[in-house]
């Protein structure tokens, strides 16, 4: 066996890194971290043996320079460079100053990622090689109306990607050709913002869609195998929400002609190292060996590959360090089996009632699930901020069958504490309770027709309030606080909790010396019986139903965990008399830190109540300000370049009299 590097140097940060890492350390392999001011005190860094600053915190500072990452390996000894994925990791020009420098590029060669790096010139290859290609235009013309022209014959529904695309960034659905030019525009736009490349291509777009993928290995040795496949179907923006493998659904026909595609376009390219073969399944019939399309090929590890390292027993990341290093293949494909059945969840600090906008702020409390495996790059303290992919952790389960790995799924997801920022964890279990997906009926449609149903924030319950206004005093503590409490000269008291920030008033008063205690909450009535403690749980009686709960505070807020749900209760200063009513529907405000991209608007314009006012581009993806009433503007503060902060006044309309 080919002796393995003895160090080498992860160009990547979070999540990611800290996976890598933790195979490295296994294999005795000295691991490298870099690190932006941002990151200074990142989970990768502690983790790393050696970590060395390279710039401030925009990407462009640090993650993207290679030049500066490339002489951080050199001082510091390391042989090869492992990508991980984004940033640097398709970046062929990267691949070549690597392996200029004397080290070795732990992924596919230069020449792999450029024929598959555009999508139009990766699918004329595909095509020429006998790999079934999507209906569409992968051509060079980018002139508006022949672009036009070819949607119509193509047909509506189209899809516009950006040909230098990723991760849902530049591609729009079109439904009408009167909405083909200014989709056009905004998908070339983020094309340019995203990857320096606003050339697009047109696709048909499948009604009936399934995102399924094929991870497969090669090596320099000519070989090159397939592990199975996952499905990504659960998608929301053209971005992977849920994965799972194997494929709902699958029959071994089926896997047998997709896996023997993925293999045929990886041996095209002489293809080596870790990379992911992406197919667009019409399933508006079931699964048939004639309807898959490939889409694009990913040069690198993917975001999701634990589902495969699941269902196979095989480390991926291992497998790209014996590869790297010179080893043909650890298995042949008839040594690969599927064994079992796995679902990955991201959770995201993003605030799903917002639109899914990215969020920011301060880890405060964190408890991932013991039961599931979670891929994590921060801790309990750290900041999510706007510089980088707002990710908190990947939550993996395994289990003998489908539904057993789900159960598994629902019950981390359950268990998952996070506080401090808005996640959507809820999110996510909502979607694991759902019938169709439950039923394994998906496909890359199911979010957004269900959209309404899945983000629907039920009120919280009374139960649950009436139980947090008895936490907010400290009540649940002790069994002697209630009656203490009864024994003053008032048998009755009451709370204020805020709710999205709504105030929500509690009424309640001791009943007698067993610590019972009834709560008001608005019309509801519920009686509560303190009854003791589990370890970090409390044990109580509501409406003579024993329910266990948690808790865990930061500053102002008190989170009850009860039931599989949180509920995040502010405290108000009952001696801060400040507030007021912003009429918030006579202005727009930045909803979060971002670039002004588009102002659509002047003063003095008439709009209508959702017309597009502005476009604010934050964690490289687009977002679309839109107009809160019907209205003349009054102000414009801002401009298109102009980097605003959260929170400040980018339009006024003019007041309406009464």
């Amino acid at each position: 066996m080919t002796q393995l590097f003895s160090k080498i140097l992860i160009a990547n940060r979070g999540e990611i890194a800290c996976r890598i890492m933790r195979t490295a350390k296994r294999l005795g392999v000295a691991t490298v971290a870099v690190y932006s001011d941002a990151d200074a005190n990142a989970m990768h860094v502690m983790m790393a043996d050696e970590a060395v600053r390279i710039g401030e915190a925009p990407v462009a500072d640090s993650y993207l320079k290679g030049d500066v990452i490339i002489k951080a390996a050199l001082e510091t000894g390391a042989e090869a460079i492992h990508p991980g994925y984004g940033f640097l990791s398709e970046n062929p020009d990267f691949v070549e100053a690597v392996e200029k420098a004397g080290l070795v590029f732990i992924g596919p060669s230069a020449s792999a990622i450029r024929a598959m790096g555009l999508k139009d010139a990766a699918k004329t290859l595909m095509s020429e090689a006998g790999v079934p290609v999507v209906p569409g235009y992968h051509g060079s013309n980018q002139d508006v109306d022949f672009l036009a022209q070819e949607a119509d014959k193509i047909g509506y529904p189209v899809l516009i990607k950006a040909r230098a695309g990723g991760g849902g960034k530049g591609m729009r659905k079109v439904e009408r050709p009167e909405d083909f030019a200014a989709a056009l525009e905004g998908a070339s736009r983020e094309g340019e913002a995203s990857f320096g490349d606003g050339h697009v291509l047109i696709e048909k777009y499948i009604s009936s869609p399934r995102h399924i993928e094929i991870q497969v290995f090669g090596d320099n040795h000519g070989n090159v195998v397939h592990l199975f496949e996952r499905d990504c179907s659960l998608q929301r923006r053209h971005q992977k929400v849920i994965e799972e493998a194997p494929a709902p659904g699958m029959t071994d026909a089926m896997r047998k002609v997709m896996g023997d595609a993925a293999v045929k376009a990886a041996e095209t390219i002489n293809y080596s190292g870790a990379g992911t073969i992406e197919f667009i399944v019409d399933s508006s019939d079931g699964l048939k060996t004639d309807a898959f399309w490939f889409m694009e090929m990913n040069t690198r590890l993917q975001v999701e590959h634990p589902v495969t390292e699941f269902i196979t027993g095989q480390d991926l990341v291992e497998w790209q360090l014996l590869v790297a290093c010179g080893e043909p293949l650890p298995k042949k494909q008839s040594e690969l089996s599927i064994s079992g059945h796995a679902f990955e969840a991201r959770i995201y600090a993003e605030d799903v009632a917002k639109g899914f906008l990215p969020a920011t702020g301060k880890l405060e409390y964190l408890r991932l699930c013991e039961i599931a495996r979670n891929d994590s790059g921060v801790r309990e303290g750290d900041v999510i901020s706007p510089f980088y992919d707002p990710m908190i952790a990947k939550v993996v389960t395994l289990g003998g069958s489908r539904g057993e790995a789900l159960a598994r799924m629902k019950n981390a997801l359950a268990e998952t504490r996070v506080i401090g920022i808005v996640t959507n964890t809820a999110f996510l279990a909502a979607i694991f309770s759902h019938e169709d997906f439950v039923n394994g009926q998906v496909d890359t449609g199911l979010i957004d027709r269900e959209l309404e149903t899945l983000i629907k924030q039920d009120k919280v319950r009374s139960q649950a309030t009436a139980l947090a206004g008895l936490c907010a005093l400290g009540l649940h503590e002790e069994q002697s606080q209630f009656q203490s409490f009864r024994h003053w000269g008032s048998a009755s008291n009451r709370v204020v909790l805020e709710l999205d920030g709504e105030p929500i008033e509690v009424n309640f008063q001791s009943l007698n010396s067993n610590g019972s205690v009834v709560h008001e909450v608005g019309e509801a009535k519920h009686k509560i019986e303190f009854v003791g403690a589990d370890g970090e749980q409390f044990i109580c009686r509501i409406d003579g139903q024993v329910s266990k709960f948690s808790l865990a505070h930061y500053p102002g807020h008190l989170v009850l965990f009860v039931d599989g749900k949180s509920h995040d209760f502010a405290l108000p200063d009952p001696l801060d008399a400040g507030g007021g009513d912003a009429n918030a529907g006579d202005s727009v405000a930045a909803p979060m830190p971002g670039l002004i991209k588009v102002i659509s608007i002047k003063v003095g314009d008439t709009v209508k109540e959702g017309d597009a006012l502005l476009v604010l581009e934050a964690m490289k993806m687009e977002h679309t300000l839109t107009a809160p009433r019907d209205g003349v503007i009054a102000e414009v503060n801002a401009k298109a370049g102009d980097q605003v902060e959260d929170g400040v006044l980018l339009v006024v309309l003019e007041s309406v009299d009464e």
